[in-house]
């Protein structure tokens, strides 16, 4: 996961292209390289996006090379390759279970990658690739939970997983922005994988929790049982009229003043509001600033953030892993620090909900440990974590972006 070399010193660089905004971050690993310290950040409003897709690269390409300008100024270095995150409603997912016979009695690496190998021949649509291929759990002669199988003893040895899927353009579009940069990509990560990574903690992968990200207008969710992962299920939440009326019979405010006033004002929670609060509001064109109450705010957020925590209530019924979160619900992402967002999510899962933020706490942490970057940091860690598995002649994770390299070799090939 190298990008570069500042006087002899390993550099990871994670870019976070979202809907509303793009993010860059520069980390050094340190001489030891036991850890990494962050030296650049950049972020920009994010231009050629909509529902976490490309709609225009020429604009989508502009905000990725201000961003990193920004982070390179910082510091002091030039990027040449990222490790950037892909989400949005084209994003896939199904189970699958593999079995093979255990040659010579002891389970070795290359009966994981066998049984591995059966689990992943499933049949997806021509226009879809496999994003990633994440291991729940391994079965040896029947004995369940098994999480690491090398070296154990048996006759047969099973495999379940979840395989995530993508759409090929939708890959094929922000791997071309990128590129367009002069930048290389050196993996490419689901973006709720990366914010779970970056906030959900042992124990709460241990005993079972739920992580899910908001953003302006994606909504993700993945659960953790005993280290792996529940199915990744994503919506896109459209903007509709009645969500973006701040006051009835009225225009509403400019998109990105709608999404300033709806974090820095809103509220989740009627109750929270007092009746006689107000908030300022920029009008449309020229005309000037208002008065509203801020409660109307509260009457277009609250059913809003209740849908969808409902719709990830229903969908956890559905899969049947309600009773799999006995630690709680963690939430990610700008949207997510909105008052009243814990409270209601209590309401509704009837679980422990709490904020995410990035358990960083080297140089700038005062500005990553937010919820809104929880993705970025996520992502800085996947790549850490590759850079040691290399540097220690260890290969890449089997579970996390085993067809990378065929992606690259078939985007490679194609253009």
């Amino acid at each position: 996961m190298l990008t570069t070399h500042r006087e002899n010193r390993s550099l990871i660089v994670a870019l976070d292209v979202g809907t509303s905004k793009i993010v860059a971050v520069v980390a050094e690993i340190n001489p030891e390289e036991t850890a990494y310290e962050i030296i650049g950040f950049g972020q920009v409003p994010s231009k050629g996006l909509r529902r976490g897709v490309v709609v225009d690269i020429e604009l989508a390409v502009q905000s990725i090379q201000r961003v990193l300008e920004e982070a390179e100024l910082m510091a002091n270095v030039k990027i040449r390759e990222v490790i950037t995150g892909i989400a949005g409603s084209h994003v896939r997912s199904k189970n699958s279970h593999g079995m093979v016979a255990i040659q010579n009695k002891e389970v070795t690496p290359g009966d994981v990658e066998r049984v591995l190998e059966t689990a992943r021949a499933v049949n997806i649509p021509n226009d879809e690739q496999v994003l990633h291929v994440l291991t729940q759990e391994f079965i040896i002669d029947g004995q369940e939970d098994v999480r690491e199988p090398v070296g154990m003893s048996g006759l047969r040895m099973e495999v379940r997983v979840h395989i995530i899927t993508g759409s090929v353009s939708a890959t094929q579009n922000i791997m071309r922005c990128i590129r367009r940069c002069g930048l290389e990509v050196s993996e490419l990560i689901l973006q709720p994988l990366a914010s779970a990574r970056s906030v959900v903690t042992s124990d709460e992968k241990d005993r079972g929790g739920l992580s899910g990200g908001h953003r302006r207008r994606n909504y993700g969710y993945r659960g953790i049982r005993q280290g792996s992962h529940s199915p990744y299920c994503g919506d896109s939440f459209g903007r509709r009229p009645d969500h973006q009326r701040y006051c009835h019979g009225s225009a509403p405010p400019p998109s990105a003043a709608a999404e300033e006033i709806k974090i820095q004002q809103g509220c989740a929670l009627r109750q929270l509001v007092e009746g006689d609060q107000k908030v300022a509001v920029p009008g449309v064109g020229e005309r000037g600033m208002r008065q509203m109450a801020r409660q109307t705010l509260v009457e277009v957020i609250e059913p809003r953030v209740e849908e969808m925590f409902s719709l990830v209530l229903t969908e956890l019924r559905t899969s049947r892993q309600l009773d799999l979160i006995p630690s709680g619900v963690v939430l990610t992402g700008g949207s997510s620090a909105l008052e009243g967002m814990l409270e209601l999510g209590e309401e509704i899962f009837h679980v422990p909900v709490r904020l995410g933020v990035p358990f960083y706490r080297g140089p700038l942490a005062d500005v990553v440990r937010k919820p809104q970057f929880a993705t970025v940091m996520g992502l800085l860690a996947f790549g850490f974590e590759e850079h040691q598995k290399a540097r220690g002649g260890r290969s890449s994770l089997l579970t996390l972006g085993y067809s990378w390299e065929r992606i690259k070799h078939w985007f490679k090939s194609s253009f």
